[in-house]
């Protein structure tokens, strides 16, 4: 299964986990960034699944997003 959303579609499901979990992506940023060391990109969001009983899509937007970033601070 890809795990690349659309542009779109991943912006929105960003700007709809604060609302449906009540926690800032920050906050699961810094979560998946202190939780255990997975490498794959399915691991990280079953471990979010399991651990904060998240919904699959959201699960997944949170660990693309956390990729993106990396990426971004490996660029620099």
């Amino acid at each position: 299964m890809s795990h690349v959303f659309s542009e779109e579609t991943h912006r929105n499901l960003l700007a709809r986990i604060p609302q449906c979990t009540g926690r800032e992506i920050s906050d699961w940023l810094r979560a998946v960034e202190d939780g255990p060391a997975l490498f794959r990109f399915e691991e990280k969001v079953s471990w979010l699944r399991h651990e904060h009983d998240l919904a699959y899509g959201h699960a997944k937007a949170i660990v693309h997003e956390y990729d993106l970033r990396r990426a971004a601070r490996n660029l620099r």
